[in-house]
């Protein structure tokens, strides 16, 4: 225990019992100080600061803001200290610097170990990002012309045509040219869908492939029941993503109890696109095996880490689609294919009949407790 959690222990404050969701934020950023990432996190932690007075949503401070406090600190410090525009470094986070300000008072940090802030500098508005509006007419999601460029390119064109119905030579060259700009536009997508990330023919070129699908190992840190509905859990998991874990909604209520969710390995799809689950986005699904009558977790092998990439055997090279478009029914052209077999193992049913083990690069197999022939999903 530091110094400063124990200085905190001893003053009188008193923090209420956190809620679900308060107790969901105090286990984001014990990940982030986990992972040592502080610096890669510092917008996101000025970001719930401008909403929140402390990281845990609470009134008071918890020991959660101390711990964060101890390491955001000296990385204050550095920030003021490294640059002439202090005013745009004070601007920039300000939120974060309140909160230091505030817990380095608190906890009677030594004078010359605090961060020395000005507070008669003036700072400008802060302005906080709204999406526009995309006006009647525009396409692509972009905002149409303004007149000003469309003057632009009439000078440039060398000539000003006056308003209304275009003459028919000119309607004419006008549908030559969208006819020519969409089968452009058609072979370029062709070519990047062939050509893939690297040259070579990409997972993406396949949707018979399961190489699309981003299987990963994911370590659920917490685990707690739906406010909204009672068959589903709502997980905070580690899927080694450098934002951090995600929030992932399970109907495994009726499978699990609820400790059984808590600190554990699963397997993870994490290119589904994200839902709204009862009010609450889910950004994953955990993998499971099943028959009519039992649900198991698909248990990566002994030493799996959170983030590891999962694949089926042949198919460890390519990268998986960055999101499954649902439109076009990948997941669900491929999960009939996916099973146990004897041994327990997961695996991918081809079409020819040959089957494939779900592994990861030590070539370590994947498997449930006792479900053979499995629906795994």
């Amino acid at each position: 225990m530091s110094e400063l959690i124990t200085k905190f222990k001893a003053l009188s404050i008193a923090v209420p019992a956190l809620t679900k969701e308060q107790s969901a934020y105090v286990t984001q950023w014990q990940s982030v100080l986990k992972t040592g990432s502080i610096e890669q996190n510092l917008d996101q932690i000025n970001l719930f600061l401008r909403d929140n007075t402390f990281l845990a949503d609470t009134l008071q401070p918890t020991e959660t803001d101390v711990a964060l406090f101890e390491a955001v600190l000296p990385l204050s410090k550095q920030l003021v200290g490294s640059t002439k525009d202090v005013k745009d470094i004070y601007g920039k986070y300000r939120h974060v610097f309140r909160w230091v300000d505030y817990l380095q008072n608190l906890l009677g940090v030594p004078s010359g170990e605090q961060l020395t802030l000005n507070h008669d500098l003036e700072l400008p508005r802060e302005i906080i990002e709204k999406k526009k509006k995309v006006a009647a007419g525009a396409t692509d999601g972009k905002a149409p012309a303004t007149n000003d460029k469309k003057n632009k390119k009439k000078a440039a064109d060398g000539e000003e045509k006056p308003r209304g119905k275009p003459d028919e030579e000119t309607l004419k060259r006008l549908r030559e040219e969208a006819k020519a700009k969409k089968a452009a536009k058609k072979a370029a997508k062709a070519q990047e869908t062939a050509k893939g990330n690297d040259g070579n023919a990409s997972a993406a070129a396949d949707a018979h492939a399961p190489s699309v699908i981003d299987f990963r190992v994911g370590f659920i840190q917490k685990a707690v029941k739906h406010p909204n509905a009672d068959s589903l859990y709502v997980s905070t998991i580690d899927v080694g993503d450098e934002e951090g874990p995600r929030t992932v909604c399970s109907g495994l209520v009726k499978h699990f109890p609820l400790e059984a969710m808590q600190e554990r390995y699963v397997v993870v799809v994490c290119n589904l696109k994200p839902v709204n689950m009862r009010s609450i986005k889910s950004t994953a699904m955990v993998l499971c095996g099943s028959d009519e009558e039992h649900v198991e977790f698909v248990e990566p092998p002994a030493g799996s880490k959170a983030g590891d990439k999962v694949f089926f055997e042949g198919y460890g090279a390519e990268e998986p689609l960055k999101q499954l478009n649902p439109k076009k029914k990948i997941w669900e052209a491929l999960q009939p294919h996916f099973s146990t077999n004897d041994s327990l193992e997961v695996i991918f049913k081809k079409d020819d009949g040959s089957n494939l083990k779900l592994t990861n690069s030590k070539g370590e197999s994947f498997k449930v407790a006792s479900i053979k022939n499995a629906n795994v999903r």
